[in-house]
């Protein structure tokens, strides 16, 4: 999400008018004249969106197709979000249908026209009044307005005969949504009001936002119909639209290396307990291998990666990211230079390697670093270590030029290997590291958990040793996070937009 520049004084509706543009039109009009509008009129900005979805000719029949329905509202939603507008308005009987699905993908809070007719008949409608419905084909057969009012109202529908001129009147050639607001279509939808009222309904329920073109001429023909355009603008300019908390997603740094990107989110997804694919944390990655390389840059001053690794946090915290994680541990280098220009933090997780280590082996184990030379140079880790009174042990040259053929040679996990010379380099640079007394190893390049697997009691020479996975344990404390803010939505769900 991008960080707003919006005065927050000022509250900005957008309302998708393609759905029917005359619909749309009195929505708009009637926004205008409300009065906490009309009252406060500098505080209010009005988006009005009438870009026409292109099935909008077709008739909501009990089988029409919702996908592109779905579809256009989403993308005019998520124009509005990156308008910064604060809340949308949809007035479309049909897509309240689809609403879960739509909230569940956008930032942006969407005025609920459901709830404005809940609230309007709290107010107005005794409990167990007899509602007679007018709505589409398509609504009346989904069931929303009993899902909505059925446990509280007993809700009719017109006749089949006077249902088929409903549909007529307001979708037919000379019907309302064509422009015809008098004559033949609002004959037949006086009948459809007609037969609800025979069979005792206490008050009219339109489902079609149409009909609010013509209310006031039922009205003024003493049939008791709801302006439901009227009870919606009521409803949004006199309550504040709640913005729900989006759920958690993670940011990725992808292609430092690519390997290594896979296996990292391998293990985030090993480590989340979930019983079902939605149990699982979003993640959004930018695989991007062409970030220079950060141990050329550290060790010989080739091509700076600060840049490209900005670029590309930036981009994931435009993508919605709460956090970012890069499974790579020479990148960290970089990470105090680019993290004060970002608006979510970067999961450190050399830091958080060291605290794990503490924390399961103590602060007085003697540890050996396993990493490239670039991450041996800036002294990244050893900065970590030194905060909590850590000691780390490096490798002597020969063996770190081991730990590098392991890493970047012909036979090296980079080049896609994971045994043969690449294991026997890294276990015999390991070896020096527990001759020289180590019992905790930090598999500190992110490709080399690919080639030694995480371990508690691996035996190294006559040596039994830990082997500690950076990358495994960035990825529990990803989880970490994506629980505990899982576990603060569901006590505090949401926020005014």
């Amino acid at each position: 999400m991008k960080p707003s520049r919006k005065n927050h004084s000022t509250r900005t509706l957008g309302i998708i008018g393609g759905l029917g543009s005359l619909a749309g039109g009195d929505l708009f009009l009637k926004l205008l004249k409300s009065e906490p509008v009309l009252a406060d009129q500098g505080r209010y900005h009005l988006l009005f969106e009438q870009h026409p979805f292109k099935d909008l000719s077709l008739p909501l029949s009990t089988d029409a197709s919702m996908t592109s329905r779905k579809l256009y509202v989403f993308q005019v939603c998520q124009g509005y979000t990156d308008s910064e507008a604060d809340a949308v308005l949809i007035p479309c009987f049909a897509s309240q249908t689809f609403m879960d699905e739509l909230k569940a993908e956008l930032d942006i809070p969407i005025v609920d026209l459901m709830a404005a007719l809940k609230q309007h008949l709290a107010q107005h409608t005794e409990p167990g009044s007899r509602l007679g419905v007018l709505a589409s084909d398509y609504v009346r057969a989904a069931g929303l307005f009993e899902r909505h009012f059925g446990a509280d109202f007993a809700l009719v529908y017109p006749s089949p005969a006077n249902q088929a001129a409903l549909m007529e009147a307001v979708y037919g050639p000379a019907g309302i949504k064509a422009g015809h607001l008098d004559g033949v279509a609002l004959e037949r939808l006086h009948q459809a009001c007609l037969d609800l009222n025979s069979q005792g309904a206490q008050l009219l329920l339109p489902g079609m936002t149409e009909i609010s073109l013509v209310a006031a001429d039922l009205q003024r023909r003493g049939i008791r119909c709801i302006d439901v355009n009227q009870v919606y603008a009521d409803y949004a300019t006199s309550s504040e639209s709640v913005r729900t908390a989006a759920p958690f997603k993670l940011g990725i740094v992808g292609g430092v290396g690519p390997a290594a990107t896979v296996d990292f989110m391998g293990k985030v997804v090993k480590n989340t307990p979930a019983g079902r694919d939605q149990d699982h944390i979003r993640m959004v990655v930018e695989h991007n291998p062409q970030i220079p390389d950060r141990t050329a840059n550290l060790l010989r001053q080739e091509m700076d990666p600060t840049v490209a690794m900005y670029a590309t946090c930036k981009r994931l915290e435009c993508e919605g990211a709460k956090a970012i994680a890069i499974p790579c541990n020479t990148a960290h280098a970089y990470v105090e230079r680019i993290q004060g220009h970002l608006h979510i933090p970067i999961i450190n997780m050399l830091t958080q390697t060291i605290e794990f280590i503490g924390q399961a082996y103590g602060n007085t184990c003697k540890v050996g670093l396993l990493a490239t030379s670039g991450t041996l140079q800036s002294r990244v880790y050893h900065a970590a270590a030194e905060r909590v009174g850590l000691n780390l042990m490096v490798p002597d040259e020969a063996a770190q030029a081991l730990v590098m053929r392991a890493i970047y040679g012909e036979q090296g996990v980079k080049a896609g290997h994971t045994t043969g010379q690449c294991k026997d380099d890294l276990l015999t640079a390991a070896a020096q590291l527990v001759e020289q007394g180590a019992r905790v190893l930090i598999l500190g390049c992110t490709e080399l958990p690919l080639i030694l697997p995480m371990a508690d009691d691996f035996p190294i020479g006559t040596a039994r040793v830990a082997l500690v996975d950076p990358t495994n344990v960035l990825a529990q404390r990803c989880v970490a996070l994506a629980q505990a803010e899982l576990a603060c939505t569901a006590d505090c769900p949401g926020i005014p937009a």
